[in-house]
Formats: C-alpha cells, sequence, structure tokens
C-alpha cells in the first residue's frame, strides 16, 4: 500500500519568522489577512497602535461566509486592540482570540486543518 501526505485544501502556513510568514510556500513580509476557506487579502495594517476599526471590520468581506472565529497576531509581543475596534466581530458573534504572531499561525494551522471556518490576522510591523 502505498501512503501520501494530506495535502490540505486550504491555506496553511508553512514557516515564520522575524517579520515574514511563508502561505503555501510563497514568502510575505507585510500583514495579511488569511482565511482557512483560500482567500487572502493585504492588510493595510502596519503599526499596531494605529490600528481603527476598519482594520477589523475588513475581515468580515473577506470569506462569503461569516468565520467562526478570528485570530489576532499582534507581532512579536502579545498586545490587545481596544474592545471598540473589534465591535464589528463582536455584533456578528465572531469570536476573535490575541496572540503574538508565531501562536496565531501555529493555532490557524491545527484549526484551518480541523476545517474550521477561521480567519487570521497577521500584523508585521515595518
Amino acid at each position: 500500500m502505498k501512503l501520501h501526505a494530506d495535502k490540505p485544501d486550504s491555506n496553511t502556513i508553512t514557516a515564520y519568522g522575524e517579520g515574514w510568514f511563508s502561505v503555501n510556500g510563497e514568502r510575505f513580509s507585510t500583514s495579511m489577512l488569511l482565511a482557512s476557506t483560500g482567500e487572502r487579502a493585504a492588510w493595510d495594517c502596519a503599526i499596531h497602535g494605529q490600528m481603527e476599526r476598519r482594520h477589523f471590520d475588513a475581515m468580515l468581506s473577506l470569506t462569503p461566509l461569516p468565520p467562526e472565529l478570528v485570530i489576532f497576531g499582534s507581532g512579536k509581543k502579545l498586545r490587545f486592540v481596544r474592545p471598540a475596534l473589534l465591535q464589528g466581530l463582536i455584533d456578528q458573534r465572531i469570536g476573535v482570540e490575541t496572540m503574538d504572531t508565531q501562536a496565531a499561525c501555529r493555532t490557524f494551522n491545527i484549526l484551518a486543518g480541523e476545517g474550521r471556518r477561521v480567519v487570521v490576522a497577521l500584523l508585521i510591523e515595518q
């Protein structure tokens, strides 16, 4: 019997490091929104202290169905955002978890591998 490694049908973060990450082998060094269903978009957010509600509202239109969960990768350090910025997600009853970007990459892969509708927002500060 010949065995083959599973190839996920969704986006997978294949590597990450200081100031970059790879999705399905393609390297990125800017902030990005990434959905487990395959959608991805540049995220015009480059500085944690300058985040606005529109940055988080952009996640609502990324996928045809709303995500079950949003993971916010806050950069090198764990940094939370003001709850008012998340109000659009909260109003839609979408869970939000904040963690450093490397932990967000790992968690996204696990949840996407389980078939969950998850969006990760990876902040890469310039």
